[in-house]
């Protein structure tokens, strides 16, 4: 990768044999011994200091315990060799550190030729002194181990290599830990190992960085011992200082091309521009680069920013054209330019002088090309943390940025890596080619370049060469029309008041300058200048206006210039269009984020000429209020009053922004492109600006309650129960019938004094379903009682009412499981790093979401223990100890247990979690056919589970070869679909292992039917998660709430007690109650589960709210006009209706009613699932469908590299969610009933392969 090639290649492994013939010298000559201590006791004896009970063996005794370890025996596993130095040592790399373990284990290179290992600090000085080493290169952290590394030199007698010792180099904005970097990549916050914004080779150099570069840079750094911190952009200056020292570099031979932001294109007709093609130089000034096509034509294109800056008769140099005269600028009825017109004038040959402008022709002859650019930022926005600062609280989210461009049409033929430069937007570093329109996906790839910094401190400019002297001529141009006008006291009032508020705001700008600078720990010198520069400016200011510069505070203009100025209406009026005018320029810069340099110098205009609007008229400058006519300063100040709410102008413009709002919130839910929605925003804060300046008040909703709405915002947002409610305050008079017009649900209770706090609660559910699945999710789950957050992310609390759920769901799979003959057992949730690392690629699908224990209090492990991630490495080392002949299989067992995956997507209770409930079962059969036979067995159970409890209809089938459980030799699986995300979700595997774990853990028998020949066993593994409530709540819940399938409903029925009033006596009252609880003896004793409802501090009304929300299959609704009728009401949670059934009727009715709310409730799901799942034969219909939210069934090669190809083709441009990434479709199953059968002949929807099956594809959670 650095193009380095060294002399000479060599191993530790090299020299295993010269190793341990040293280490068995150490213990002849008694500077070593073997110890069995344990690890943890071991560690603790070394923090106090105290002797091994072995540290004074005899050599006999050592080397007979040292033969153990080599041989590997039992006993030999539980040894170490220590070197023999100092207990007492203040050093702890001196209390008599390992030398030797011993590890049952192949070793990459030597096979299982040895059971002992040397450790790193015994292998290091040998390997050193015996390769000829004559300097040891050593940064300062090891610096307590170089008095280890002697000893051992000393004590083996051999030749002494030199340590040099230098610091570690910190870079600021980053972390340089392997640890912190796996965690940025474990989060999904980077794209890998090789992001460009990581402090890694692989990382830099994808950035841009030249090989050359990065070697001059370390060469530069030399061997210091002296910790630096050191800015990121003096590596960058790297690439750029390099143009002296060598030609490798990206200047002088990176060819130069044309981009422009697309949504920002101004077109220019230019009519007697004549459509051709000139090849001219790649790179002006290196003629060796080559040549490129430019094409010229009638209409090109220019970036609006350009445009900006451009006025009519002004001549502009189109670069590798020529000069141009622009005739005429096209503006619309907001002012904004949609088009010029040029007339062609390159007889002028005078370019020193013009505004340098990038531009792109418009000919089918070469269409502009796609192109992303993309800028990042530092990784952390701390630059140096201090040493207990968490990095964490740190982190930059929003640290990459994209620009959709239209490009070159050169950049077609850019290859990865290719460094390139884009005319006034710097040098870019080629990520992703472009890859044309596929005729399977019907879509291109764009181009993807990375913007390669170079170290410079100032924003680079992004519009024409001139346009900074435009911008600082803007700020002068409002004075000049008021100059031309007669009044001689205005003309010097104003030149005086103009000089002094420029030389203002040139201090102001020099100011902000200076602080950059030293934020960003620019060189002493270029500060030092910058501030003498400041202060010259200072003191200009001083000399001219006769005070010191006082920031926020210019100096104040003299009295008549406000009197002339309000006696102008009309030039009042002007400058109020300016204002608003360059008001527009900062927000659409601001908007596009453009350099900091470019949006300080227009907002220092804009300030400017709000400070000349206000010195003219007398006020600050208003938007949406500009002068009015007037005819004297009296009424001047009338008109401009605020006229109240009640004007019928007032009420217009309130419609207006009522309206409005009505099309922004539309838009978000509607999930709009980010731009049509900041447009209106932008005109809906206009229009409440408007609303403000016209009534003199605030613009409010009808429904708006102000700070009770906003705290309930706030808390919604923080998903806290309803019980969490502070009470609100009730006031007396007009602001009771207020509150109780607003709706702000107060309960109600007897009118009259001393009642005290009435409790406000919160029912229902705010968001709905359909539009923001996100949040109505997160509603459900937390108002309903199942979930409350954690102080872990990923982690959440299983309330009762949840997890009865799973009880249900365990209490029928566990007895299911039993009549096959499976037993329940518990293996440590703990797995050593070495058993886990034993099965690679079973570990490979997950190795990211393993969580490791690396520390013991403060105390760091010898060697990290793993969290559960699942137990086939716990458990089939047992099961190779217990399966010794045919007659010990089948092995069935199954544990209820948790499991932890530290998961770095996106974190969704119950869906995707970091600890989640499940069963495992792990099965080990003496033939192919059982072992086939249970595979089966157990998918249909968990059908069961989905269709029979939770009434959700499932697709079966067997996983695709990429998605197949790794290391297992096929999956099935039922997968179920949530319609109102259009996602498939995975609802429980069931694995045929084959051999090939037995094979790696040798879980071995005698074939009876060939003895003395072994066999292995064959296995399967299934498994059921806690993701099965996530997938109820999605499936049956609607906006009133969660919705329960009655067979694992935590309370069936519930009793509420209705018509308890002041007037119902003590005795109808203890009546009634006494009849709920008849009523729950009676439907405990047929088995229904059933709660009543006694509290007397909520209304029924309240109640029923609740337990809609709480998704009880049914309500029992009983009062003393039911008791006289000897009768009561159900009304069922799925579709709402009221029944009424006798009193005698009770349990025969109400569980008639379960089970035809189960019934009911699966058909709804089935249909759902019916009308969504549907074939599509080609690539073209299988998109339309999956972009309307179904999931389809494909012909299907089963290759995956088609697969990936599917994924990649879909994944464009489709976010399903906010803050989820995108997702192309992925195999969901091969059905094993498909919804039409495979026609002969048929052709895989990649039109490469013949299909083989109908896959089902889809999106998937």
């Amino acid at each position: 990768m650095l193009h380095i090639k060294p002399d000479q290649f060599t191993y530790t492994s090299d020299h295993f044999e010269t190793i341990m013939k040293y280490a068995e010298k150490l213990i002849q000559e008694g500077k070593a011994y073997v110890d069995d201590t344990p690890a943890e006791q071991m560690k603790a004896e070394r923090e106090q200091r105290i002797e091994s009970k072995h540290r004074k063996n005899s050599i006999e005794k050592n080397l007979q315990m040292w033969e153990e370890m080599k041989k590997g025996s039992q006993f030999g596993q539980s040894c170490c060799l220590r070197a023999k130095i100092d207990m007492s040592s203040n050093n702890g790399c001196m209390r008599d550190p390992t030398l030797y373990r011993c590890k049952i284990q192949p070793h990459p290179r030597t096979g299982n030729k040895y059971n002992v290992y040397p450790t790193y600090d015994f292998a290091c000085p040998i390997v050193d002194s015996i390769e000829g080493v004559t300097h040891a290169l050593r940064t300062t952290e090891y610096h307590d181990r170089d008095e280890q590394f002697y000893w051992i030199i000393e004590a083996l007698g051999i030749r002494k290599p030199y340590i040099w010792e230098y610091s570690r180099l910190n870079l600021n904005n980053t972390v340089l830990s392997k640890r912190k970097l796996t965690w940025f990549v474990n989060e999904g916050l980077v794209d890998g190992w090789d992001d460009p914004r990581f402090p890694t080779v692989r990382g830099v150099l994808r950035r841009g960085m030249t090989v050359e570069g990065l070697k001059q840079f370390i060469a530069a750094q030399g061997s210091s011992r002296s910790v630096v911190n050191m800015e990121w952009d003096k590596i960058w200056a790297f690439n750029k200082k390099l143009r002296a020292l060598c030609k490798k570099v990206i200047d002088p031979v990176a060819p130069r091309y044309v981009a422009l932001l697309k949504k920002e294109v101004i077109p220019v007709n230019v009519p007697e521009a004549q459509e051709e093609m000139k090849e001219v130089a790649k790179h002006p000034k290196n003629p060796d680069v080559g040549l490129k096509p430019v094409w010229y034509s009638p209409k090109v294109f220019i970036e609006g920013a350009d445009a900006e800056t451009l006025s009519e008769g002004e001549m502009v140099t189109f670069i590798n054209w020529g000069n141009i005269n622009i005739i005429k600028i096209n503006k619309n009825a907001d002012g904004k330019i949609v088009s010029l017109d040029a007339k062609l004038n390159l007889e002028n040959k005078d370019y020193k002088k013009t505004t340098k402008i990038t531009w792109l022709a418009e000919t089918t002859q070469a269409l502009p090309i796609p192109a992303v650019c993309v800028t990042y930022e530092h990784l952390i926005t701390k630059p140096v943390l201090g040493k207990d600062e968490d990095f964490k609280q740190y982190v930059n989210k929003n640290s990459k940025h994209e620009e959709l461009m239209l490009g070159d049409p050169c950049l077609k033929d850019l290859k990865k890596g290719d460094i390139i430069q884009l005319q006034r937007r710097g040098f870019f570093i080629c990520d992703q080619p472009y890859e044309p329109v596929s005729p399977y996906s019907c879509k291109e790839a764009p181009c993807v370049l990375i913007y390669i910094p170079d170290g410079h401190t100032k924003e680079m400019p992004t519009s024409g060469s001139k346009e900074k002297t435009k911008v600082e001529t803007t700020k002068n141009e409002p004075t000049i029309p008021f100059k031309e006008r007669p009044g001689p006291s205005l003309d010097n009032t104003c030149a005086t008041f103009e000089d002094s508020l420029v030389l203002y705001n040139r201090v102001a700008a020099q100011g902000d300058v200076v602080r950059e600078l030293k934020a960003k720990k620019a060189a002493k010198e270029d500060i030092d200048a910058a501030v003498k520069q400041l202060l010259a400016l200072k003191a200009e200011y001083k000399e001219k206006t006769g005070q010191e510069y006082k920031p926020g505070n210019p100096a104040s203009v003299v009295q008549n210039v406000s009197s002339v100025a309000v006696a102008r209406p009309l030039e009042s009026k002007s400058l109020y269009d300016e204002v608003a005018a360059q008001g527009e320029v900062v927000r659409k810069l601001k908007a596009e984020k453009a350099p900091k340099a470019k949006v300080n110098e227009a907002v220092e205009c804009l300030l400017s000429l709000k400070a000349q609007y206000k010195e003219k008229t007398g006020k600050e400058y208003i938007p949406g209020q500009p002068p009015l006519s007037q005819s004297s300063d009296s009424s001047a100040t009338n008109i401009s009053e605020p006229r109240g709410p009640e004007t019928p102008e007032a009420k217009v413009l309130f419609d207006k922004v009522a309206s409005q709002g009505e099309v922004v919130r539309k838009l978000k839910a509607e999930k709009a492109s980010k731009e049509q929605v900041d447009t209106a925003v932008q005109e809906l804060l206009q229009l409440k600006a408007q609303y403000r300046s016209l009534t003199g008040v605030e613009y409010k909703p009808v429904s708006a309650t102000g700070a009770e709405d906003k705290d309930k915002r706030k808390k919604e947002k923080e998903n806290k129960s309803e019980k969490q409610n502070k009470p609100q305050k009730q006031s007396d008079g007009p602001k009771k019938d207020s509150l109780k017009n607003q709706g702000s649900g107060l309960s109600s209770s007897g009118a009259g004094e001393g009642q005290g706090p009435k409790k406000q609660t919160r029912l229902g559910l705010e968001a709905k379903k359909e539009e923001n699945l996100a949040d109505w999710y997160s509603q459900v789950i937390t108002k309903s009682e199942m979930i409350e957050y954690y102080d872990v992310s990923g982690c959440y609390i299983l309330r009762p009412w949840a997890y009865s759920i799973w009880e249900s769901i365990k209490d029928f799979f566990d007895a299911e499981i039993k009549k096959l003959g499976v037993e329940n057992c518990y293996f440590p949730m703990f797995v050593s790093q070495g058993a886990l690392e034993k099965e690679k690629t079973h570990v490979a699908d997950f190795a990211p979401e393993v969580a490791w224990v690396t520390r013991s209090g403060k105390t760091e492990l010898a060697e990290p223990i793993a969290v559960r991630p699942t137990s086939e490495t716990v458990m089939y080392p047992a099961y190779a100890k217990w399966v010794q002949s045919h007659r010990d299989l089948p092995i069935r067992l199954n544990q209820w247990c948790n499991v932890v995956r530290w998961e770095f997507k996106h974190p969704q209770p119950f869906l995707r979690t970091r600890e989640f409930l499940w069963q495992e079962g792990h099965s080990a059969f003496a033939t192919f056919e059982e072992a086939a036979e249970e595979v089966l067995q157990i998918l249909d159970l968990y059908a069961q589970v989905y269709e029979e409890l939770l009434a959700i209809p499932v697709v079966k089938g067997r996983k695709t070869e990429k998605e197949k459980f790794a290391g297992g030799d096929y999956t099935t699986t039922v997968e179920a679909f949530i319609s109102a995300s259009g996602r498939a979700i995975q609802g429980a595997t069931s694995h045929h292992l084959g051999q090939n774990f037995s094979k790696m853990f040798e879980i071995i028998f005698e074939d009876p039917k060939t003895p003395g020949e072994k066999q292995f066993a064959y296995q399967n593994s299934w498994g059921l998660t806690t993701r099965t409530i996530g997938v109820m709540t999605m499936v049956h819940g609607d906006n009133m709430g969660l919705v329960l399938p009655p067979r694992v409903a935590c309370v069936q029925v519930v009793v509420i007690p209705c018509g308890i009033t002041n007037a119902l006596s003590e005795e109808d009252r203890d009546a009634l109650i006494a009849k709920c609880n008849d009523y729950r003896r009676r439907l405990l004793s047929v088995n229904i589960r059933v709660r009543v409802d006694l509290r007397d501090n909520y209304s029924p009304g309240w109640k029923f709210n609740h337990w809609e929300l709480k998704g009880v299959p049914i309500r029992l609704e009983v009062g003393p006009r039911d008791m006289k009728s000897r009768q009561f009401v159900a009304v069922r949670r799925d579709t709402g209706e009221k029944l009424t059934f006798a009193d005698n009727e009770a349990e025969t009715k109400l569980q008639a009613v379960l089970e035809d709310i189960h019934v009911n409730l699966f058909t709804k799901a089935s249909e759902d699932l019916k009308t969504h799942m549907v074939v599509a034969n080609t690539m073209e219909d299988f998109q339309k469908m999956l972009d309307s939210g179904k999931i389809a069934q494909i012909p299907f090669c089963g290759e995956i590299d088609c697969e990936d190809w599917i994924k990649k083709t879909t994944a464009r441009d489709q976010d399903l969610e906010p803050g989820a990434p995108s997702m192309g479709a992925k195999s969901l199953c091969i059905p094993f009933t498909p919804l039409r059968e495979l026609q002969p002949g048929a052709r895989c929807v990649c039109g490469k392969n013949p299909a083989k099956f109908y896959t089902l594809f889809g999106r998937s959670y």
